[in-house]
């Protein structure tokens, strides 16, 4: 029997998939159906300071390779989040199932103001958006673009968790020229964990009109073809921060997915997109191809295969003398 379960700080999930924020809101009933489907724990939507409704449609488009959105962070706002969120913990605790509570904000000190707000729910962890542009930045530059402003961020967070003692984990951006240095420096901030990667700026044109079709003009790439770039930047930041625990997250859609995002170093697995691609039994799928996959290579627990491309290759020598590198 496969054991599936994972240690992720002081928790153990019952397996290492983690749905993603956003793909099913804060709705109690959905959350619960998430870890119903075998989810070893599931992110809520982000909420931020106030209310938001978000970008007016067309926001989400299948561009053939992934999605492209800007849903413009549509929340109730953190104040009205704390009702959901309690009642969301009250029902995955009888479950086993951690809640992960997201926020973002404006300002680095409102950060905290949001998390201590949200603490109040008592979620399991909360989880940092840091690509919301810095008001204090000449050009908008987002938070998760610098070491100096994300380790601030987090250090706001961090003050307010600390009191609730609830864990923090930031999440990082792709578009970034060393995620590596970036993870350090929120590492060094107070960060507990790391959720690697959002989505990856983008914009997809209609030929005909001449015109970006999501209203916002550009957005934010998920499905398929982010997976390379998620393997890169958790590769990277497992490289950079050898004992912190990862959410590797993009493009994952197979169990195949899975296994290649725990031996690039995530310690648990983001589930977002798939949920679009593979319906709403994509999470259950995707954990018993997980277990089909370690099964059929005598793996015995999934943690096992955490951080395998780490290790130097093994090469054999063909007789014509070209090395090929082996499994080990």
């Amino acid at each position: 029997m496969t054991d599936l379960t994972t240690r992720f700080l002081d928790l153990t999930l019952s397996t290492p998939l983690v749905l993603a924020s956003g793909i099913w809101g804060t709705t109690v009933s959905l959350l619960e159906r998430a870890a119903l489907a075998g989810c070893g724990a599931v992110t809520a939507k982000s909420c931020g300071p106030t209310p938001r409704p978000g970008h007016v449609n067309p926001s989400c488009l299948d561009w053939g390779h992934g999605l492209i959105n800007a849903i413009g962070l549509a929340n109730p706002g953190a104040q009205a989040e704390v009702a959901l969120l309690s009642a969301a913990r009250q029902r995955l605790q009888a479950l086993g199932v951690p809640l992960i509570a997201s926020i973002f904000a404006g300002p680095p000190e409102e950060f905290g103001e949001v998390a201590g707000i949200v603490a109040a729910a008592q979620p399991d962890l909360i989880e940092v958006n840091i690509s919301c542009p810095n008001v204090h930045s000449e050009f908008g530059e987002p938070y998760a673009a610098s070491a100096d402003a994300a380790a601030e961020v987090t250090g706001h967070v961090k003050d307010a968790a600390r009191r609730a003692g609830i864990p923090v984990i930031i999440k990082l951006a792709p578009n970034v020229p060393s995620i590596g240095r970036i993870a350090q420096a929120v590492v060094a901030a107070g960060a507990d964990a790391l959720c690697v990667i959002n989505t990856m700026p983008g914009m997809v044109i209609d030929a005909e009109s001449g015109q970006p079709i999501l209203a916002n003009r550009s957005g934010g790439l998920s499905g398929p073809a982010l997976k390379p770039i998620a393997l890169k930047c958790v590769y990277d930041v497992r490289k950079a921060c050898p004992d912190i625990p990862i959410i590797g997250a993009g493009g994952v859609t197979s169990g195949l997915d899975a296994v290649e995002m725990m031996m690039a170093g995530a310690t648990a697995v983001g589930v977002g997109s798939a949920v679009y691609y593979r319906g709403p039994a994509a999470i259950r799928a995707i954990r018993d191809e997980l277990a089909a996959w370690l099964a059929g290579h005598n793996i015995a627990r999934a943690a096992d295969v955490c951080n395998r491309a780490h290790r130097e290759p093994v090469y054999l020598t063909t007789p014509t003398g070209a090395p090929v590198p082996v499994a080990h």
